[in-house]
């Protein structure tokens, strides 16, 4: 039976763990706050950008760039993005189920491979037998244009190589500091915008040369300037939303464990409390019973 030694021992061990996990939490609250504003600043350029890029996809002839090249989609990569550090709750294991589904459903009559970023990502792959064509790790220490331009040039290479004919990115989206969502967004080729007719309906396949733009200087060289850069800032965005969505499930965990520390302390507190009183009376009955003994 443990004694009041032993429940100060581990009132002590707790204390410690908690004081540690009260300092990760606010290193994580002090990054949070850098990286929210990073992706909070990036997010519009990015979604007006895909937007228009994926309405001039719509009505471009994919002959314009390899990049709206659309083909059978028999060889395709799955960029799974997690972080390098644990200690962020289901932040990776969510991202990792995910990721797993989605592998699952594409295995068959396709050749599928995995871009990995992250260490977590590439500690779960290695146990398993899906390919790895890439393995980039401590990206998340500071996540720069730079990383996501080595990223996006090394899938359009492949890509317009037709070395593979889909990239898809799997993500944890950064919704706030205790919420983040999975996302599956489709890369390459360039998704193409849903043109809506009256009524919701789907539009003719005439509709879309009647809505073309006016180009200037012209078609090819907009494409050639517009499409590489839109891809590194969609790679750019998920990085940012990445780091973004760890360190907020990072300081919601650390936040829980700091909690729930202080609570086991208040038991084992409790239970030692209750150890030294038993001690305590039990001295005091041998004492009477001593001296009711020499009477």
């Amino acid at each position: 039976m443990a004694n009041v030694r032993d429940f100060r021992t581990r009132i002590r061990s707790v204390k410690s763990t908690q004081q540690i996990t009260r300092a990760m939490k606010l290193v994580a609250a002090s990054r949070l706050r850098r990286s929210q504003e990073r992706v909070v600043t990036a997010r519009p350029y990015a979604r007006k950008m895909a937007e228009v890029l994926a309405s001039l996809a719509t009505r471009a002839d994919p002959a314009q760039h390899p990049l709206l090249a659309r083909r059978p989609e028999k060889r395709v990569v799955v960029v799974v993005m997690t972080s390098d550090k644990g200690l962020c709750g289901s932040f990776n294991t969510n991202i990792l189920d995910r990721a797993r589904r989605l592998l699952d459903s594409l295995r068959g009559d396709r050749e599928v491979r995995v871009d990995i970023v992250g260490k977590k990502a590439r500690d779960w792959f290695r146990r398993r037998d899906y390919p790895t064509r890439r393995v980039l790790l401590d990206i998340f220490k500071s996540v720069t244009l730079e990383h996501a331009k080595d990223i996006a040039s090394d899938l359009m290479r492949g890509f317009v190589a037709a070395e593979f004919d889909a990239v898809t990115l799997v993500y944890n989206e950064f919704k706030s500091a205790i919420q983040q969502r999975v996302v599956v967004e489709t890369l390459l080729p360039i998704p193409r915008a849903a043109l809506a007719g009256p009524g919701g309906q789907e539009p003719a396949a005439s509709l879309a040369p009647e809505l073309d733009y006016i180009y200037e200087p012209g078609a090819e060289e907009i494409y050639a300037a517009l499409l590489p850069k839109h891809v590194e800032v969609q790679v750019y965005r998920a990085l940012l939303e990445s780091s973004a969505a760890e360190h907020g499930a990072r300081m919601a965990a650390m936040d829980n464990a700091t909690r729930n520390a202080g609570e086991m302390i208040s038991t084992l507190t409790l239970q030692m409390n209750k150890i030294r009183q038993a001690a305590i009376t039990k001295e005091i009955l041998e004492v009477v019973s001593g001296a009711e003994a020499l009477k």
